[in-house]
């Protein structure tokens, strides 16, 4: 198949074919080549495999994996495509195994490891999207939800719900033309993910006869689907913070026939074999896989629920997931090309309407004027308590009753989506707090000729209304030692933004992670700094201390916990701060990006400003590191007046490779909050002879 590739000064791709199905194989072709390394351990992480290369430490996942049965869903969801889509995926298919010796060959990481590329199968890509967003809504929530109702009571089982790093988010926003300089539309924002190298969003431009499409895709899957600009209209989402994954309990026993679960008729036939997990450089692990009719079991070996009779052949009981694309054999993707072809906001809408996972807020804007904004997904209609807990299979009333209607609004002359409750409120139960929406709207309000470089500004806001009921328990204290008083004066003086070279915005880190170590410490939460029963592959969503620290607003003033000393906490936390000698934010707040095999650095990651709840959300986890390992993925902004106008950047690279020369190359320009040309004028490019 003919594609041509085209690079501009930041070596981002541009690529040329004579049909869709050319350009999916040259997408697929140029995916191998530029991210090779990346692509595959996304490949293996969908089918269970990283540790025969990876090592113990990828066992965890692997399991997860297998038993969630991913690679399976994956294959379930191809073969449910419609005909064009499949010959479509097939096409990317085909292009990732013509390019993946080469992109093999310049990979270090594959000699490193040992690792042999293979050829991909037809679902893989669908394996690779299900793999990044199984735990996107953070079903594992529950399972902490389940231990704060055991312990601390059921009124407390929402007392720290609260977006964390467990969960990815975003920022989005759109302004119509009243707003803007052009009189047309502008869409701007930045997802919020783990920061990968190599980057988890691939920049490229996609160009054949049905349709030219600029955007943001994802590595080892086909096309554009979260972040695009076809010329006359663009969309952009974020995550809807929507909850639409169930936890059920199981109770199984073995008979002569097998392994049995019991439902709410009865003790009903469970499909189970055993799968070998080889690991690199260590003994192989077995892992059973357990399916029962509500889902596969990716919890097992859990203790008798107290109370309960053994039944004969009992076993432990164990913890099924139910997730809609293993329900639904879908998982959208007839979506994607339908939105690479869309020419208005209503091609746009009609393509979401196929979407299936993750469920996301959606904005789109056209070249006339039109606006959209919906939520676009599957949430099962259920139980009120499935949203909030495990719930026992074998009990009536947890059973899945169809789809939710989804809802949409009506966008004036701005609209706002940064994973706070808005459109989405009737679909989840935690959200991010309101202070990331609320300051985007008062920043876009402020003007009425943004246009597309000037949104940069947005991008990078440092402030942190989240400081002020902490602050608020500082400025209550009184009797200070002398040190901890003029701390506090700092403090009380300090302008809320989180900037690199604030001293005062360090000062306050480390109060709010002392503070958070301090309540994390409390008796009153004892019960919960046990390590819960549950795999590693859950850790984040069930570490005591982390949940302290983001739920921190909460905490300080509930009366949930009787006895909790507050007041004392903050005094205590103040003459520990008082005493470290003070540093500017960017030496503690230092980029933290997630590596399958670290690289050896000459120097450390540079040092960043923003935080959690900034409009520049760099992520740490206070109480535990200052490090960042998430924050913004990519940023752009999509100009509807002229799409030449239009800009993006993305932490690290357009090259997947290291010691490519764009490899890191915008990470200066996304330090400094720029944003580097789109460009989509093939004369304006440079073509490569023979992938050079």
């Amino acid at each position: 198949m003919t594609v041509r590739t085209y690079r501009d000064a930041w070596g981002i791709p541009h690529l040329r074919a004579s049909g869709a199905l050319q350009l999916a194989f040259g997408q697929g072709e140029n995916a191998a080549r530029d991210r090779a390394w990346q692509i595959e351990v996304e490949r293996h992480r969908s089918e269970g495999t990283t540790a025969s290369f990876l090592g113990a430490d990828a066992v965890p996942w692997d399991r997860f994996a297998r038993q969630a049965r991913l690679d399976d869903t994956a294959r379930r969801c191809f073969d449910r495509l419609d005909e064009e889509t499949a010959a479509w995926v097939s096409a990317y298919v085909d292009g990732v195994n013509a390019g993946l010796e080469r992109g093999a060959a310049a990979a270090p990481e594959f000699a490193a490891t040992g690792l042999a590329p293979r050829p991909w199968r037809r679902w893989t890509p669908l394996g690779v999207w299900l793999t990044h967003h199984i735990l996107f809504a953070g079903f594992p929530t529950k399972l902490w939800r389940e231990a704060v109702a055991r312990r601390l009571g059921d009124g407390a089982v929402e007392l720290f719900a609260t977006d964390d790093p467990g969960t990815a988010g975003s920022n989005g926003w759109t302004v119509s033309g009243e707003r803007t300089a052009s009189g047309a539309p502008l869409i701007a924002g930045d997802p919020h993910r783990f920061i990968q190298d190599p980057g988890f969003y691939q920049q490229i431009h996609l160009s054949c006869p049905d349709y030219d499409v600029v955007g943001l895709a994802v590595p080892g899957v086909p096309g554009i689907a979260h972040f695009g600009h076809t010329g006359t209209v663009a969309w952009a989402i974020t995550n809807a913070m929507s909850d639409y994954h169930d936890l059920y309990r199981e109770r199984l026993r073995r008979t002569d026939h097998g392994i049995e679960a019991l439902g709410p008729d009865g003790w009903r036939p469970a499909l189970h074999h055993r799968e070998t997990v080889q690991v690199a450089a260590a003994e192989p692990v077995e892992v059973d896989v357990i399916e029962t009719e509500r889902g596969p079991v990716v919890i097992e070996g859990l203790a008798d629920t107290p109370g309960t009779e053994p039944e004969p052949g009992g076993l432990p009981e164990g913890i099924s997931l139910r997730y809609p694309p293993r329900v639904t054999a879908d998982l959208g993707f007839d979506a994607i090309p339908a939105l690479l072809r869309a020419r208005t906001v209503a091609d746009v809408d009609r393509a979401l309407d196929r979407w299936i996972e993750p469920v996301n807020v959606v904005h789109a804007a056209d070249s006339t004027g039109g606006l959209l904004h919906r939520v676009a997904g599957y949430v099962p209609i259920r139980a009120r308590d499935n949203w909030l807990r495990v719930v026992p299979a074998w009990r009536r009333g947890h059973d899945w009753r169809g789809r939710v209607g989804l809802p949409r609004a009506e966008v004036d002359d701005l609209a706002v989506m940064a994973n706070a409750r808005g459109i989405a409120a009737p679909l989840g139960v935690e959200f991010a707090p309101p202070y990331r929406a609320d300051r985007i709207e008062a920043l876009l309000r402020a003007s009425r000729d943004w246009t597309a470089r000037r949104m940069a500004a947005i991008h990078m806001d440092t402030h942190l209304a989240a400081a002020a009921p902490l602050l608020a328990q500082v400025e209550r204290l009184g009797d200070l030692r002398p040190d901890a008083e003029r701390l506090r004066e700092r403090l009380l003086a300090w302008d809320r933004h989180m900037d690199a070279d604030s001293v005062a915005a360090a000062d306050y880190a480390r109060l709010r992670s002392a503070v958070t170590r301090g309540l994390a410490a409390a008796p009153q939460l004892k019960d919960l700094a046990e390590p819960l029963p549950y795999p590693a592959v859950f850790a984040p969503w069930l570490t005591l201390t982390s949940k302290v620290a983001f739920a921190l607003e909460n905490l300080l003033t509930t009366d949930l916990l009787p006895g909790l000393d507050v007041p004392g906490i903050v005094r205590a936390a103040m003459t520990e701060v008082a005493g470290e000698e003070p540093v500017a934010w960017g030496e503690l707040h230092r980029l933290a990006p997630c590596q399958a095999v670290p690289a050896v650095a000459d120097e450390p990651w540079p040092g960043l400003g923003g935080d959690h709840d900034c409009v520049l959300a760099t992520s740490s986890t206070p109480g535990i590191t200052d490090l960042s390992p998430r924050g913004p993925s990519a940023r752009y902004v999509w100009d509807l007046s002229c799409r030449e106008n239009s800009l993006w950047v993305v932490p690290l690279g357009a090259s997947g490779i290291r010691g490519d020369q764009h490899h890191h190359d915008q990470l200066p320009w996304w330090l400094r909050g720029e944003l580097v040309p789109v460009v989509t004028d093939f004369s304006r490019l440079v073509e490569e002879v023979d992938g050079r």
